[in-house]
């Protein structure tokens, strides 16, 4: 059998990319051809009468496609009776039963579902006694060998750049071994495990060089948080510090990525560096800010020769001279400014972000969880509420899971010391605040959230979201909770997006008929409630998308605690004064059980407050350097366009 590469590369490609690099709209459609290429591979194998031999990954990134081959098997007849998998690795120490065994994920997503031979399925053994570990190891890459080696190794890719649990460090010539995992990619499991203290310290793992042994590597990555370590992989040079680089060593390797992750390839961030590249307004704004950072000038003092110095000269050609592009970025920069986020009444609003009209406006605030509101656009809420808009807030999920026992205990014995106060020694509430606190005290390690105990953490940060909303103007009758089924299920696993959910937040769209909407769009939240909660926006979308009143709806996206738009994307910048920064503050600190160590902090250790302030002074800060007025902070957002791309079936 012979496997060929069919990537497709750009010429200018090669000057950056190590590795050759297939680029897709979704990760779905990149599963397809992935899986494609197996199938095809295994029927090549099975007319021949020969067994094909698959390396297998496991994670989130590997799931569509494995959903994928069980669907051409039960669909088009793709049979794995001739098939022969070895998986990459497994946690240990880790039972078989366990659900975050990679036994039981490969069953639960393959195995159960086609019909392969159990025989013929191998997987790292996380149950063996520690001094079995390196015969088994030695075992395992006998049998690889035993069948003629791998044909296809399906590999996915952490954000350490490991390969298998190939952490940094790893060297070229590592076989199948007992390994300790990186503190990030332990971090990156805690929502499969429920805790940092519950996800296992080692892995068994296939080596580096067991790995580039196969005739055939396949490496998927999806979404934004993959972008950075997928250009390290592909464009920088080999270490072992990034393991995956050492693919570039290998004769027939192909990257599958969707267009998130290949954000920061030089192709695709960078493209007038590569090729001839089709300029737009935003393409424009993003070389001249990339050019103003390189040569350290604001943009109306950058010269022709810095943009030809920097591959852009066939930009000032179209111009006619640098001083003409300069002009056009930084009158494009000055009309994201406003100071009026819901429309300056009375204004010409030809250049600005927001019509002036209708004044005032019914704005419609979207918070997956019920910080996010104050974490991400704080200082343009209590600007939207200063100026008369009718502001509504739709906490869309209960962040119930987020409050920690401690700190649930504490708010138990308040409510406890205030009800003997009003009713005396004995009360009911005494004999259910204590029925709580014995549920919390026999709580192990690895159990769910307790239904009751759910309802109170839910009530706590019911609290502080409305103590937030106080603290900023708006009434009760404007704040809203959807408590969205797909989130209610007591852990950090959740139910997928259902017709409920999208019902609830139609329902509340028609029930406001807002002028203006603000949603998260920041989909590298850990934990990926942001991306279920911007998903249930989009069906809703969907569904009311022809009626009159939505058609003079704005759309607006933020982004929360753990990135910012770039400033090439931003449409809206709204400035932030030191007081209003104060006030944002004080907003976020009513959200108490998020302070002081939140249960899900992700990988940066500081306040959601500290993070905020940063982001949004980093923001001002650009727009200072760039030659704009100088601002103390300033909150950005995107203005979403809803075309009708789904199903509208709700």
């Amino acid at each position: 059998m012979t496997l060929i590469s069919k990537t497709v590369r750009g010429e200018g490609h090669d000057r950056f990319e190590k590795i050759p690099v297939q680029v897709y709209a979704t990760p779905l459609s990149a599963v397809k051809a992935m899986a494609a290429e197996i199938a095809a591979a295994i029927r090549e194998k099975e007319r021949a009468r020969e067994a094909c031999v698959l390396g297998l990954a496991t994670g989130m990134s590997p799931v569509l496609l494995y959903r994928e081959l069980v669907r051409m098997h039960v669909e088009e007849g793709l049979s794995f009776k001739n098939v022969i998998t070895f998986n990459l690795d497994e946690y240990y120490p880790m039972p078989r039963e366990s659900e975050q065994s990679y036994y039981y994920f490969m069953h639960k997503y393959l195995f159960n579902h086609v019909d392969i031979d159990p025989a013929n399925v191998h997987i790292p053994d996380g149950t063996l006694k520690i001094e079995a570990i390196d015969t088994f190891c030695k075992n395992y890459e006998a049998s690889i060998e035993a069948v003629g080696g791998i044909d296809i190794q399906v590999l996915g890719i952490g954000r350490t750049g490991h390969i298998g649990f190939n952490e940094p460090g790893s060297l070229q010539t590592s076989k199948t071994r007992l390994v300790y995992l990186d503190e990030l990619t332990r971090k990156d499991a805690v929502k499969d495990f429920g805790g940092h203290d519950k996800v296992p310290t080692r892995a068994i793992t296939m080596g580096v060089n067991t790995i580039m042994k196969a005739k055939r590597i396949m490496l998927m990555a999806w979404g934004e948080k993959k972008a950075p370590i997928i250009k390290t992989s592909v464009e920088d040079h080999i270490t072992s510090r990034v393991p995956a680089t050492f693919l570039q060593e290998h004769p027939n390797v192909q990257f599958f990525i969707d267009e998130k992750a290949a954000e920061e390839l030089t192709r695709v961030n960078f493209p007038w560096l590569v090729s001839d590249v089709q300029w737009n307004d935003k393409l424009i704004r993003k070389a001249a800010v990339w050019l103003c950072q390189k040569v350290q000038k604001p943009i109306l003092k950058v010269e022709n020769k810095d943009y030809e110095e920097y591959g852009m000269s066939d930009l000032v050609k179209r111009f006619g001279s640098a001083n003409k592009v300069n002009i056009q970025v930084f009158n494009d920069l000055q009309h994201t400014i406003t100071g009026w986020p819901g429309g300056k009444p009375d204004a010409d609003d030809s250049t600005r972000p927001e019509r002036a009209v209708p004044y005032p406006k019914r704005v419609l605030i979207f918070s997956p969880h019920p910080d996010d509101d104050v974490i991400s656009m704080g200082g343009t809420f209590a600007r939207l509420v200063e100026q008369g808009h009718e502001v509504h807030v739709a906490y869309q999920t209960s962040g119930n899971i987020a409050v920690a026992d401690d700190y649930t205990y504490q708010m138990m014995d308040i409510v406890a010391a205030f009800s003997r106060y009003m009713e005396g020694d004995t009360c009911k509430m005494d004999e259910e605040l204590a029925r709580l606190k014995e549920v919390i005290s026999k709580r192990a390690a690895g159990d769910g959230e307790p239904r009751e105990l759910l309802a109170y953490k839910g009530a706590i940060r019911r609290a502080e979201a409305l103590a937030a909303c106080r603290y900023i103007g708006v009434p009760r009758a404007r704040v809203h909770f959807l408590n969205l089924p797909f989130y209610e299920t007591g852990s950090e696993k959740k139910s997928p997006l259902g017709a409920d959910d999208i019902r609830i937040v139609i329902d509340l769209l028609r029930e406001i008929r807002p002028h203006q909407v603000y949603a998260a769009g920041d989909l590298a939240d850990p934990h990926g409630t942001h991306g279920i909660c911007l998903e249930a926006i989009l069906l809703a979308y969907d569904a009311i998308c022809e009626e009159e009143w939505f058609k003079e709806c704005y759309t607006w996206w933020y982004r929360g605690a753990w990135q910012e738009w770039n400033i090439e994307n931003v449409d809206m910048a709204v400035p932030i004064s030191p007081s209003e920064l104060a006030i944002k503050r004080q907003a976020i600190y009513r959200h108490c059980s998020q302070n002081n160590g939140p249960v899900f902090p992700g990988d940066d250790p500081r306040e959601f407050w500290q993070r905020a302030e940063e982001r949004n002074r980093h923001t001002a800060d650009l727009y200072d350097k760039l030659g704009m007025a100088e601002y103390e902070a300033m909150e950005v957002f995107v203005k979403y366009n809803h075309v009708k791309t789904r199903s509208g079936n709700v």
